[in-house]
């Protein structure tokens, strides 16, 4: 695989309000192992490697386990999962697949049962952010750093 370009270096001051937007995003209330597992779920969906391995280690850093990493791309079929996180991964799911799904309402309102209006428009822009985030390394094809494991940020 071969990088395509670097983002940051080809528009810095994009790169900066994005970078913005996700420290906003970080310091908005969310747990941060939720904000990690939409991240990661959203990424999975996308097939970013990238964003799947940065967003992993940084999951394990704020204390989510393995296994509960390696089975969220099946998180319908876990009891791994709260109530809340169900309801944040199928927004997640349905707003990155939003052609194919439309957001349907009983999707929103189990989202409304287990978040406040302010918490589902920032998981809702969490989501964005993230889909925007895989926009740039699936389509400028960055590469995840090649170690055989999931160590840190990148």
């Amino acid at each position: 695989m071969h990088q395509r370009l670097k983002p940051a270096e080809a528009s810095p001051a994009t790169y900066k309000a994005m970078r913005a937007l996700d420290q906003h995003v970080r310091e908005c209330g969310l747990e941060p192992t939720l904000i990690e597992l939409v991240k990661t779920r959203a990424s999975q969906i996308n097939g970013c490697a990238f964003c799947i391995h940065m967003h992993s280690a940084d999951a394990m850093r704020h204390g989510e386990t393995p296994a509960r990493l390696l089975l969220l791309s099946a998180w319908r079929e876990s009891p791994l999962y709260s109530e809340r996180e169900r309801a944040a991964l199928a927004w997640t799911d349905t707003l990155t697949r939003l052609p194919e799904t439309g957001a349907p309402q009983e999707i929103y309102e189990e989202a409304a049962r287990h978040f406040t209006p302010k918490e589902l428009v920032d998981l809702t822009v969490l989501i964005g952010l993230i889909n925007a985030w895989n926009r740039l390394g699936v389509g400028f094809a960055l590469v995840h750093p090649m170690d055989q494991g999931v160590t840190g940020s990148a």
